[in-house]
């Protein structure tokens, strides 16, 4: 099978790199053609659109930035809706509005293609790794199709039909935000109190209150850089469409909209492209004290692939 590639950001070129590791031949696209020169120099073609991409691959996967940006690559001047896409699957790995996505899935059906969809949960090491996590909804036939793609960025979870990776994606990053909005006030809390927070992280793992921001996510506020990878406008995307999911639900969401309201704080005070964890940084700035803690603590994007 043919692959083809659009969105080669953060997570999205380490997971093109790992399905060009597997053997598969690659065409790719981004709007900065100059992300594309790692996966060329091993064989990749590189598209002058996404409508390019989809013309010669049997398989093409998604990844940018968000409900705008995929309309764009699916309707938009140079899109997927200006070729032929009868026999075709999508794969598309980004953070998206269900709704809406629902209904540009119903117009690729109709033209003769199979959607997928399959947002991602883990951080950029996961990408490089190949270990994400895939919350994938669709047809089981066209799953089973795609699993060898699939498998090679990351772990299948199967979520019930088109759009559910959505939600579930969504919901997952609506705890996740949460669980980082409240570590800042309890690591704050505990070094105000006494207890140290090499040592407060060590006690809190493994327990109750733990969490993958726990595991993951601590040691950048640790290292003082606040995981850079994941900056605040891309938090800030998701909340949004988390906050728009729960009003088409009609349910309580009082902890998700003061969670909202601090990552706002954070990239007032910061700037948009801070590291997600600077929503902690509020808490210790206000308490004029520091969370460094010394040690050798690998951040997210050095880690090194399955593949190398």
């Amino acid at each position: 099978m043919k692959i083809g590639f659009v969105g080669l950001g953060t997570m999205g070129l380490p997971a093109a790199r790992n399905i060009q590791a597997l053997g598969f031949d690659l065409v790719v696209y981004d709007l900065r053609r100059e992300v594309a020169e790692s996966l060329l120099a091993n064989g990749a073609v590189l598209a002058d659109s996404p409508r390019e991409v989809i013309e010669n691959v049997d398989i093409v996967v998604s990844m940018v930035f968000g409900p705008v940006q995929i309309d764009q690559v699916v309707r938009g001047t140079g899109g997927f809706f200006e070729a032929d896409i009868t026999g075709k699957y999508w794969i598309d790995l980004t953070t998206s509005s269900p709704f809406m996505m629902r209904k540009l899935a119903d117009e690729f059906v109709a033209r003769g293609g199979f959607p997928i969809d399959a947002p991602v949960t883990g951080s950029v090491d996961s990408s490089i790794r190949g270990d994400m996590i895939l919350f994938v909804g669709g047809q089981d036939a066209h799953i089973e199709k795609t699993r060898p793609v699939l498998e090679a960025m990351g772990v299948i979870r199967k979520v019930g039909r088109y759009g559910n990776g959505y939600v579930a994606k969504l919901v997952n990053n609506q705890l996740w935000k949460i669980h980082a909005a409240a570590i800042g006030e309890a690591m704050v809390a505990a070094k105000v109190a006494g207890l140290e927070p090499d040592v407060w992280w060590e006690a809190m793992k493994g327990g109750a209150a733990d969490s993958f921001v726990m595991q993951h996510d601590v040691p950048s506020i640790f290292a003082g850089h606040y995981d850079p990878s994941f900056p605040l406008a891309l938090c800030l995307k998701d909340l949004g469409l988390i906050e728009e999911l729960l009003n088409e639900t009609g349910t309580r969401c009082e902890l998700t909209r003061a969670t909202h309201a601090r990552f706002e704080e954070a990239k007032q005070r910061y700037g948009e492209r801070s590291g997600e964890m600077s929503v902690c940084r509020l808490i210790e700035d206000d308490a004029k004290i520091a969370l460094r803690v010394a040690g050798d603590w690998i951040a997210p994007w050095e880690v090194l692939p399955v593949h190398a």
